[in-house]
């Protein structure tokens, strides 16, 4: 029997939720009883510049709000099966470490991916609070997949992007007209 942590963490912005993304999610799923799911650049006073990935930080590549990512992400997974006592869903202002355990709890288990140096960067933060780390996958950045910024863009050219993101996601954008406000 394989052990299960109690509690864990994952953490994206999630500007928009993308296939990757679940995969990401439901990796640290199946390794915890219970997950928690962070939300970073919860709002514009908790977003700050990095210079590992500047992009981040834009209005541009934060076109959804909070609410909007959270329904993205509780109405997939429960659209995929997820139980809704299974997770939560937090704020979690990565670019002010020091405020995280006010959302995520600090006896869990943080699970990550490294991609490039914004990962390592994130890793540092994490571990400089006290978290428990574990590493899902480190792969360079060219074999990552598909990214949010590369979905928006695929959406803002007007060129199809269903298959990049789950059905609910899909669903959701179109029925609140999100897609615009990529366009724009």
């Amino acid at each position: 029997m394989i052990l299960k942590d109690l509690i864990g963490v994952v953490h994206g912005r999630f500007q928009l939720l993308h296939n990757d993304h679940v995969r990401y999610i439901m990796a640290g799923r199946e390794k915890c009883e219970h997950l928690v799911i962070g939300i970073c650049n919860p709002d514009v006073n908790l977003t700050k510049y990095s210079e590992t990935n500047p992009h981040r930080s834009t209005q541009v590549a934060n076109p959804f709000t909070y609410y909007d990512r959270y329904q993205m992400i509780k109405g997939t997974l429960m659209h995929i099966g997820v139980k809704a006592e299974e997770f939560d869903i937090v704020p979690f202002p990565i670019n002010y470490p020091e405020f995280i355990f006010n959302y995520a709890p600090a006896n869990a288990k943080y699970y990550m991916t490294i991609y490039d140096a914004w990962g390592y960067e994130k890793k540092e933060k994490l571990e400089a609070i006290g978290c428990d780390i574990e590493i899902l996958w480190e792969i360079p950045l060219i074999e990552k997949g598909i990214s949010g910024s590369e979905v928006r863009k695929i959406i803002a050219n007007g060129k199809e992007w269903k298959e990049y993101v789950p059905e609910y996601v899909y669903d959701y954008i179109l029925f609140n007209h999100l897609d615009e406000k990529i366009r724009m």
